[in-house]
This record gives C-alpha cells, structure tokens and sequence, in this order.
C-alpha cells in the first residue's frame, strides 16, 4: 500500500485537485453542481476555510483555500465535501467488492492532490491554474464563458479582465 506524504501546515493555502472514480466519461459534478455547492457551504460552516478560488469541471475540480491559523485538517474537508456530494446522489453506481465491504461509494476516487501554497508566485500561478482549465481542458474557448468559476467574482472585482486568456507561463504549467 502507498504511504502519501502530505504537508500539513495550520493556517496554510493549499491548492487541491479532486476527481471523479470514472474520468473523461463522467459528467456528474455539473450535473449536480448545486448538491457540490450545497456540501461546500456546509463543510465550511462546520470546518471553516477562506476560498481563494474554486473550478467545478465535468469530472473533477480545482481549488485554493486557505485554513484557519490554528487548523491544517484539509484532508478532513475534502473528504466531508466528498461525503456529503455523495450522500445527497443516489445510490446507483456500480461499486468494487472492496468499495462494497468498506461501505464506500464509487463516485470519488479515494485520493485527491494537494499542494502547499509557497509564495506570492506560486500562489497567482495555481489561482491562475484554477481559472483557465476549462479552456485547457477545452470546455471552453473564453475563461469567462465557464459558469462553475470564481473566475467571473474576480473579473468583477477588477482583479481579472473578462477577456483574460492565461499568460503562457499558466498554460504550460502541468498540476494534474
């Protein structure tokens, strides 16, 4: 069995990638993205954390948040997140017999990726990151027409124009 060595730093930033069990042929994150929604606010009502930026893509999403000074249980989030998203489906997806016997569902794959914010850099590259994957994964040709994005709350704010794009330095960064 793999041992994951993670990085647990109270107070830290952290960029996460989630992903559906099945990839590519899964759509269910926004077919159900209020249900996502809805387990989010709830997790962070019980287990507070500041979002930086979020993407919800068909089978997977992306986000950078920011824990509590005193607090860096991350893993206990993602996991309540993926709880409750699963809870509010039905129970209708095929399962493994090992997923069966631990009680799991086969919505989620069990890991998820983590990264521990360094740097002011290291921070703008994964929020940019966050906000052009629909177009890397070509969902989309424009940023601004993906409606699961934090993306539009900063192009409102000024922070980002409508018609941002990624710098090329963003799109070459390889995170997944």
């Amino acid at each position: 069995m793999s041992h994951y060595r993670r990085v647990y730093q109270a107070g830290g930033c952290y960029f996460f990638t989630v992903n559906l069990m099945h990839r590519r042929s899964n759509d269910l994150l926004v077919q159900h993205v209020d249900k996502l929604r809805d387990a989010v606010v709830y997790v962070k009502r019980k287990w507070p954390f500041r979002i930086h930026g979020w993407v919800v893509l068909p089978d997977h999403y992306h986000c950078l948040i920011q824990l509590p000074e005193n607090d860096s249980n991350y893993s206990l989030r993602v996991r309540m997140i993926k709880t409750r998203f699963s809870a509010a489906l039905p129970n209708s997806e095929s399962r493994s017999l090992t997923r069966q016997k631990r009680g799991e569902r086969g919505i989620w794959q069990r890991r998820f990726w983590e990264h521990l914010i360094r740097d002011d850099r290291d921070y703008r590259l994964h929020l940019d990151y966050v906000h052009v994957n629909p177009v890397r994964h070509g969902l989309v040709k424009n940023v601004e027409d993906w409606p699961y994005s934090t993306f539009h709350k900063y192009a409102s704010l000024g922070i980002y124009p409508y018609d941002w794009a990624g710098t090329e330095e963003v799109k070459a960064l390889e995170i997944e």
